[in-house]
C-alpha cells in the first residue's frame, strides 16, 4: 500500500468519531428523563452529525489541495460515511420516536430506521461502483447524497430541541406530536431519495472551485448569519428544501410534458 496522506485521513476519521459521538449522546435520551436534559442531548447529537458533514467536506478539499487523493482515502471515507450518515441518523430517529409505544407504530418506526440505514449503505456502495475519476464529471449527485439525508434528520433533532424554548407561543404538545409524526415519514422519504436516480447539484464543489461575484459573497455571509441566529429553523428549511427540490422539479417537468434528458456527470463526491 502506498503512503497515506495524514491530514485528509485524520479529517476523514474525524467524520467517523463525530458520528460515533452522536450515537453516544443519542443513547442517553430515555423515556421519563427531564425534558431539559432530553433537549440538550438531541441538540448535541444532531450537531455532531453536522460536524461530521464538515469533516466530510474538508477531507476531500484537503486531499485535492495536497494532490493526495487515493483509493484508500475513498474507501475509508465510505466506511466513515456509513457510520455518520447511515447508522447515526437511524439511531437518532429511534430516539426521536421512542414515545411511540403502540406495537404497530413502534415496529413501523424500527423498520423505517433500518430501511434508512440500508438505503444509505446502498447509496455508498453504488457510488463505489459508478464513481468516475474524471473531475469534470463531479458536478451532480445521482440520488440524494447521504450527508444531505442525514442533515435532514439532524435538523429535525435540533428543531425538537429548540422549538419549546424559542417558540413559546406555540402549543408545545402539538408541536412535539407533529415532529414525532413527521420524523419517520420524512426519514422514509429521504431514504428512498438516496437510492433514486434523481440528480442533485453538488453545491460544495461548485462553491469551492468557482469564482463568484461580490454579490454572491454578500448573500453567503447573510445566509451564515441567518443560520447562526436561528439554526434550528434555518437548517431545517435548507436541508429539506434541498432534499425535496429534485422530486418537485421532476414532478413539474413530467406534469408539463417536457422530456427529462439524462444529465452526465453524476457523482457522490468521494473526496480522496
Amino acid at each position: 500500500m502506498k503512503k497515506i496522506a495524514i491530514l485528509p485521513t485524520l479529517l476523514t476519521l474525524g467524520n467517523a468519531v463525530s458520528g460515533f459521538a452522536s450515537i453516544h449522546y443519542a443513547s442517553k435520551i430515555a423515556l421519563g428523563m427531564p425534558d431539559a436534559d432530553a433537549r440538550a442531548y438531541f441538540w448535541v447529537s444532531g450537531l455532531l452529525i453536522f460536524a461530521a458533514m464538515v469533516f466530510d467536506a474538508l477531507d476531500g478539499y484537503a486531499a485535492r489541495l495536497s494532490k493526495s487523493a487515493s483509493d484508500f482515502g475513498g474507501q475509508l471515507d465510505s466506511l466513515c460515511d456509513a457510520i455518520s450518515f447511515g447508522l447515526a441518523p437511524a439511531f437518532l430517529l429511534l430516539r426521536m420516536c421512542q414515545e411511540w409505544q403502540q406495537p404497530p407504530v413502534k415496529h413501523a418506526v424500527v423498520v423505517i430506521a433500518a430501511l434508512y440505514m440500508v438505503c444509505a449503505l446502498l447509496r455508498l456502495a453504488r457510488f463505489n461502483l459508478e464513481n468516475s475519476p474524471d473531475p469534470a464529471s463531479h458536478k451532480r449527485f445521482k440520488g440524494l447524497p447521504s450527508p444531505a439525508a442525514a442533515g435532514c434528520l439532524a435538523a429535525l433533532a435540533l428543531l425538537r430541541s429548540e422549538l419549546p424554548q424559542n417558540w413559546v407561543w406555540l402549543d408545545e404538545a402539538r408541536v412535539q406530536f407533529a415532529l414525532k409524526a413527521y420524523a419517520p415519514l420524512g426519514a422514509l422519504a429521504v431514504a428512498l431519495l438516496m437510492v433514486s436516480r434523481l440528480p442533485y447539484p453538488h453545491f460544495t464543489k461548485q462553491l469551492l472551485r468557482r469564482r463568484r461575484h461580490f454579490g454572491f459573497v454578500v448573500q453567503a455571509v447573510l445566509l451564515i448569519f441567518v443560520v447562526a441566529l436561528q439554526p434550528d429553523l434555518s437548517l431545517f428549511a435548507l436541508f429539506w428544501a434541498y432534499a425535496l427540490s429534485a422530486p418537485i422539479r421532476y414532478a413539474l417537468v413530467r406534469g408539463f410534458g417536457q422530456p427529462t434528458a439524462a444529465r452526465p456527470g453524476l457523482d457522490d463526491g468521494r473526496p480522496h
